[in-house]
């Protein structure tokens, strides 16, 4: 699994998520962190290159955060 940098939005911590799957695929989930509490999607879209699955992941977890949506 592969993390980049976490981004803060407003009192959230996104981090991005990555791995590389048995298909050669990246597969994409997102850590969304507010003070101790810590949810982790995974998210369904297969990309073929970690950077591509990264934005994806970092884009979707905005979207969580700015549409509420974690509740």
């Amino acid at each position: 699994m592969h993390n980049t940098p976490a981004q803060s939005l407003g009192r959230y911590l996104i981090t991005p998520l990555t791995r590389l799957t048995d298909t050669g695929q990246y597969a994409a989930s997102v850590s969304v962190r507010r003070g101790m509490h810590d949810r982790v999607f995974r998210l369904i879209p297969r990309f073929d290159s970690a950077a591509n699955a990264e934005r994806y992941a970092l884009a979707q977890g905005q979207h969580f955060v700015l549409n509420n949506q974690l509740a």
